[in-house]
């Protein structure tokens, strides 16, 4: 069956929440909470970039961009996250096609980077890294990433939304 790849719409919110929880339910170094993070980012206006995964006419997966804030500045940085996929469906490419096409959408907005948390292990095949420059408080070196988009990496610390201390 067809993936289609297609910016969220309203009827999707409720099946958005649902299927970002389900996809963290048993995922280990989180709070749980990733699926109030979405809901907070779309009610505050910042999700810059909401991608859903669609098969068969239900959800499978979906991933979100929004902007963060450099201490030096600098702007056009986004922080992609969440990425979630359906637990039964993971590992089957959809998050890899959310990722490649959420980039695709930071380019033509001629984004200067991107950042994430994540596994340095998936995130590397698209280009991530740690860049000892761009720091995110607290939170170890080889797990917070950047890739590069447009210029150079800038020297600064990395703040997200307040929309990411969502708890409900």
């Amino acid at each position: 069956m067809p993936l289609d790849i297609r910016p969220e719409t309203p009827a999707d919110i409720p099946a958005i929440h649902a299927l970002t929880a389900a996809a963290f339910l048993h995922a280990p170094h989180t709070s749980h909470t990733e699926q109030y993070i979405v809901d907070a980012l779309r009610d505050a206006g910042e999700l810059a970039v909401s991608l859903v995964g669609v098969e068969g006419g239900a959800l499978v997966g979906h991933v979100a961009l929004s902007a963060v804030t450099l201490s030096d500045g600098t702007t056009g940085w986004f922080g992609l996250g969440p990425l979630s996929v359906v637990p039964a469906r993971q590992r089957q490419g959809i998050g890899s096609r959310l990722v490649e096409r959420a980039l695709d959408a930071l380019r033509a907005r001629h984004a200067a980077g991107c950042v994430l948390l994540g596994d340095p292990l998936y995130y590397r095949r698209f280009g991530f890294a740690p860049e000892p420059a761009l720091v995110l408080p607290g939170v170890p070196a080889e797990y917070f990433q950047a890739l590069t988009l447009r210029g150079t990496v800038p020297a600064a610390s990395v703040r997200y939304s307040e929309a990411f201390e969502a708890h409900t």
